[in-house]
C-alpha cells in the first residue's frame, strides 16, 4: 500500500539576531540555517493496516503525513502509496486518498452537510447510484440520517465528526489518513467513531493515525511507528512496545489502611488516587504478582483490586526519556 524510503525533508531559514547589532548585521546579511524536519525514513504499510503514526510536537509527524498526502515534495527519498508517487500523480493519487482533521473542517458552516456531500461527489466525479448506496450506508453506520439536513454551525462536536468522516469516505478512498479524528469528543461520540473507523477497516481501507490521545492508539492501532527529531525510534506492534517494559503491570489497590512511601525493588507507587487508594507499577520479573498481593494484604489490608496491563502513555513517556537521554549523552560526547 505504501512504501517509504530515506524520505528526508529539510527547510532553509533565517535566523534573525535579538540584539541591536545582529538586527543591523542582519540587514546587511541575514544568515541562514538548514532545518532536516524528516531525516532518512523508510518504512512500508501493507494493505488493511490500521498504523498510528506518533512522535512529540515537532518530531516530524506533519511533515512526513503531507509528503504521503503529496501536499510537499521531498527534499530526498522516495514515497509510492496505491503505486502512485503522491507530489507527480497527485489528480489521480486524491481520488483514492481520504483525509479527516480533527482541527480542520471541510464542511461549508453555514449550509447542511449534505449539501456538503453532493458537492464532494461532483469533485470525485461519484455516480450517483453509488453515491446514494454510500451515503445510506455510512448514515447508518453512524446514525445521522436526520442530522444531515441541519446546517452545519447547528451541530455539536460530535455530530459534526461524524459528517466529517462520511464527507472523507464518500468516494470509497483505499487509503485513509486520521490526524486527531477524536479530539474534543465525549466518551460515547468517541466510542461511536472508533468503531466506524473499526468496520470501515474490516472492508479493507487502510488508515493512518496520528494522535495524542493514547486511548485511540491503544483501541484502534495494530502497529505503532515513533518519530522523534524526524527519525524512527520504534517500529513495532502493540503488544511488542508493551514488551519493552518487561514484565510489568499496573495494579490499581483499595486499601484497609494508608499505604506509606515506600521503596521496594520492582515496586514503584505511580499515583495516590486517595486516602486509601492507590495505582503501583510492578515489574513481576523481580516482583512475582502472588508474593505482592501477599504482602501487600498482611501489610495494609487489600479490600479491593485491578490488574491491568502498562498503560501506553508510560510506555511512550518511557521512550521519549530513553530517547532525550541518548541525546543529552550525545551531545555531550
Amino acid at each position: 500500500m505504501i512504501e517509504v524510503r530515506n524520505l528526508t525533508k529539510t527547510y532553509m531559514t533565517y535566523e534573525r539576531g535579538h540584539t541591536l547589532r545582529e538586527v543591523v548585521k542582519n540587514l546587511i546579511r541575514r544568515p541562514m540555517k538548514e532545518i532536516r524536519a524528516v531525516n532518512d525514513l523508510s518504512f512500508t504499510v501493507p494493505q488493511g493496516e490500521m498504523l498510528a503514526f506518533l512522535g512529540p510536537n515537532g518530531a516530524g509527524k506533519s511533515t512526513t503525513l503531507k509528503m504521503l498526502t503529496g501536499v510537499l515534495h521531498p527534499t530526498a527519498g522516495e514515497i509510492k502509496a496505491l503505486g502512485l508517487v503522491p507530489w507527480k500523480q497527485r489528480r489521480e493519487y486524491v481520488g483514492r486518498i481520504g483525509a479527516v482533521f480533527g482541527q480542520k473542517s471541510q464542511l461549508l458552516w453555514d449550509i447542511p452537510p449534505v449539501d456538503a456531500f453532493y458537492m464532494n461527489k461532483a469533485i470525485y466525479g461519484v455516480p450517483e447510484r453509488e453515491y446514494r448506496k454510500t451515503l445510506d450506508e455510512l448514515t447508518g453506520l453512524l446514525e445521522v440520517g436526520d442530522i444531515i439536513r441541519k446546517p452545519t454551525r447547528q451541530l455539536s462536536l460530535g455530530e459534526r465528526m461524524k459528517c466529517e468522516f462520511i464527507m472523507a469516505m464518500l468516494h470509497r478512498p483505499e487509503l485513509v489518513f486520521l490526524d486527531e479524528p477524536t479530539i474534543g469528543l465525549d466518551m460515547i461520540a468517541k466510542e461511536n467513531i472508533r468503531s466506524f473507523i473499526r468496520s470501515m477497516n474490516r472492508e479493507g481501507v487502510t488508515f493512518i493515525l496520528t494522535t495524542h490521545d493514547l486511548e485511540d492508539v491503544e483501541l484502534l492501532a495494530e502497529r505503532v511507528i515513533v518519530i522523534n527529531r524526524g527519525e524512527i525510534v520504534v517500529d513495532d506492534s502493540l503488544v511488542g512496545l508493551r514488551s519493552r517494559l518487561g514484565h510489568k503491570k499496573s495494579v490499581r489497590l483499595t486499601t484497609e489502611t494508608a499505604v506509606p512511601d515506600i521503596q521496594k525493588p520492582g515496586l514503584k507507587i505511580a499515583e495516590r488516587i486517595g486516602t486509601l487508594e492507590i495505582e503501583v507499577e510492578i515489574d513481576t520479573a523481580v516482583l512475582p504478582l502472588k508474593r505482592f498481593i501477599r504482602d501487600f494484604n498482611e501489610a495494609y489490608g487489600i479490600a479491593d483490586m485491578a490488574i491491568d496491563s502498562i498503560a501506553i502513555e508510560s510506555i511512550m513517556k518511557e521512550l521519549y526519556k530513553e530517547d532525550a537521554d541518548l541525546e543529552t549523552a550525545a551531545a555531550h560526547n
